[in-house]
């Protein structure tokens, strides 16, 4: 206990000890314990809105650093195809060798016919043929199927209504990787929001982040709808953990890095995402599965279609 000079001015405790001198050092002592504990609970509160504010920070630094995370991939991406469609470099020449002289005796049409025989060489008037591609065929097309798209099971870590938007809602979704992404998404309006805090959800990965009322989203839930007011998320098997690929039976191979924005790949595939009579999710009678733990479904609409 501190000395009650350290809390009371000794004016304070004289005048106490001529009003009650025989209960003046009980009630002092009283008043230094309700002092100290007001001290210490000022100094809990602050140290509990210190602690607010640095994990506020530390979350608005996460979305920093990922957004920059994204910018970088993209620069290096815009890098890579700049040197891919770089025209090449013409090759030196060697030098040309001296010719050797031939007798006097030499008829100038006979230099003219060497001439017009030498290898490569153009006529006047004729068109230089393009460079033949070894990299791509003119025959072959790039598929278009479900197994260009990386949907993956997240799960969300927060949410909250979107600042510009009250249609719109903003997700911190946990995928498996360094970092958790930001998806903007809408949502079902009578729904709680704070209901879906920790749920598992369906998630296409590889779409290009966009800006949505300024906040820029990074991936899309996936989900049915019949109006804007009956929206339901699609929902994972159980047992599955933040990371795990959604797979189709007929479809196999591996996911675009990226889905690019001209080759409209999720807009061709989208009309065939439906789920079906019990509300299972498939793509051209392809289930979504994850392998070894069951199948994605909505949980009360059926016969929808999926975005």
């Amino acid at each position: 206990m501190a000395d009650s000079g350290d809390i009371f001015k000794p004016s304070f405790a004289a005048m106490l000890h001529k009003l009650d001198p025989d209960d003046s050092e009980q009630i002092l002592d009283y008043f230094k314990t309700n002092v100290l504990l007001i001290r210490e609970k000022a100094l809990l509160q602050a140290s509990v809105r210190e602690e607010k504010k640095l994990l506020v920070e530390n979350a608005r630094l996460k979305n920093d650093i990922a957004d920059l995370r994204v910018q970088l991939q993209e620069k290096n991406k815009r890098k890579i195809a700049k040197a891919l469609f770089a025209p090449v470099p013409p090759t030196a020449k060697p030098a040309p060798s001296l010719p050797v002289r031939q007798s006097d005796s030499a008829s100038p049409a006979s230099a003219l016919e060497e001439r017009a025989e030498r290898p490569g060489r153009r006529r006047r008037g004729e068109r230089r043929a393009r460079p033949k591609s070894d990299t791509l065929s003119l025959g072959e097309e790039p598929r278009v199927d479900v197994s260009r798209l990386d949907i993956r099971i997240g799960q969300v870590l927060s949410i909250r209504r979107h600042p510009l938007a009250e249609t719109l809602s903003v997700q911190v979704v946990e995928l498996g990787e360094p970092a958790p992404r930001t998806v903007v998404s809408k949502l079902n309006q009578k729904q709680d929001v704070e209901e879906l805090c920790g749920n598992l959800v369906v998630v296409l990965c590889n779409v290009r982040p966009c800006k949505l009322k300024g906040v820029v989203s990074q991936a899309r839930l996936l989900c049915c709808s019949t109006s804007d007011d009956n929206i339901e998320m699609l929902a994972p098997p159980p047992g599955c953990i933040p990371g795990d690929r959604v797979t189709f039976n007929n479809y196999p191979g591996e996911p675009d890095r990226e889905l690019v924005s001209k080759d409209r790949v999720w807009e061709i595939l989208q009309p065939d995402l439906q789920t079906d009579g019990r509300g299972v999710a498939s793509y051209k009678g392809a289930w979504f599965e994850v392998k070894g733990k069951g199948l994605c479904r909505i949980p009360t609409l059926t016969n929808c279609s999926i975005h």
